[in-house]
């Protein structure tokens, strides 16, 4: 299993999600919801909690590395982000072959392929220049001390600011 990474940026620090982050999570999300159309954004304290419980499951199976999103102005926790579908790239590849049937990634064999994903910010903190340095710190992260070699960003056709952002 990778361990806890801390990635600091000048205007958001990136830390791995844990139970506590529940009550701040759910005051992100519960802002103005118009521009969750298409992305998994709980809703309510109980989603909420199923939420992180399903991310913190999916890091202890060693594919997912799951963060929250800490504005260091305010300290606020605003929105979430991932590291998703992490795998070490062996040849000849795994059979059958498929997502997950490589080896687990380690800090001694890191993830060679990974996807940045579920990612969501409270309407407060969109269009202000968080999510650019949120995929820059990890995009850096996972090129520079992995030395990952290939990272994917996902978003639905539809969805015409993930689009914008990711351009």
């Amino acid at each position: 299993m990778l361990n806890p990474v801390t990635l600091h940026g000048s205007i958001i620090v990136l830390e791995l999600m844990n139970i506590e982050h529940s009550d701040q999570l759910f005051e992100a999300a519960s802002e103005d919801r118009a521009t969750y159309s298409y992305t998994n954004v709980p809703n309510g304290r109980e989603d909420v909690e199923r939420y992180v419980d399903s991310a913190l499951n999916a890091y202890s199976k060693g594919r997912e590395l799951p963060f929250v999103v800490r504005h260091i102005e305010t300290g606020r926790i605003v929105g979430t982000t991932r590291f998703l579908a992490l795998e070490v790239f062996s040849w000849p590849p795994p059979w059958p072959p498929g997502v997950g049937t490589g080896p687990l990634p380690t800090d001694k064999n890191p993830p060679t392929v990974a996807e940045i994903g579920s990612t969501w910010y409270s309407a407060s903190s969109q269009r202000t220049g968080v999510n650019t340095e949120c995929k820059l710190l990890m995009l850096s992260y996972a090129f520079d001390s992995w030395r990952t070699i290939r990272v994917t960003l996902k978003t639905d056709a539809r969805n015409v600011r993930s689009r914008s952002a990711i351009q």
